[in-house]
């Protein structure tokens, strides 16, 4: 509950939003190499990688840092991932500006999911207090496109399967580099079916 309040406390007082910086044109040669997984415009055609197009610059920027950051210490700190770490390992920080500008730059493409579980509605905008669930409702938003200043994600209209695949990596702590291990917090409380219902739920979501 404290770390949900911190959430909202951050949500309010950063309500500004972040002002754009980084050369775009730049960014997008640099992230030609990125095309094979995410897509030439950051739409990626592949449900296990994420769509990059319309994400938070702030988000990007540190998933980009924190992929670097594990890469050079061997997994100690950041966030491991043996592909990404070794694209991001050979990024300079002006490289991750442009980067990060270019996919924010781009339209995200909707995606529309038939028989979207309920329980996925239920859990988004409500939770489960008896569980102690959080709403994702309090940090992603009604529409699911986050805070920019607060630096939590869009979630809208991502791949199913990649959004599954990060609540289950949440829930084991493979993945720890979210902010004061909010989203493991939810995520170890949420079962198979939970994160299969949230994860349709949230890439309908427009």
């Amino acid at each position: 509950m404290k770390k949900l309040a911190l959430a909202l406390s951050i949500l309010a007082t950063m309500s500004s939003p972040v002002m754009a910086e980084g050369d775009v044109e730049a960014g997008k040669t640099k992230a030609i190499v990125c095309s094979a997984c995410h897509g030439v415009d950051g739409n990626s055609p592949i449900d296990m990688y994420p769509k990059l197009a319309g994400q938070q610059v702030t988000y990007l920027k540190k998933q980009l840092h924190d992929f670097r950051s594990a890469a050079k210490s061997g997994g100690k700190d950041g966030r491991a991932d043996p592909v990404m770490g070794g694209m991001a390992m050979m990024l300079t920080d002006e490289d991750i500006v442009n980067i990060s500008a270019f996919y924010s730059s781009q339209t995200k493409q909707p995606i529309n999911v038939k028989d979207v579980p309920t329980l996925g509605e239920k859990l988004y905008k409500g939770g489960d207090a008896e569980r102690g669930i959080t709403a994702c409702i309090a940090c992603h938003g009604p529409s699911g496109q986050g805070s920019e200043s607060a630096g939590f994600p869009d979630v809208s209209g991502q791949h199913a399967n990649y959004i599954k695949i990060q609540l289950n990596k949440f829930h084991d702590s493979s993945r720890n580099n979210d902010l004061n291990g909010m989203m493991q917090d939810v995520a170890k409380k949420l079962n198979a079916t939970d994160i299969e219902a949230l994860a349709a739920y949230m890439s309908n979501l427009k």
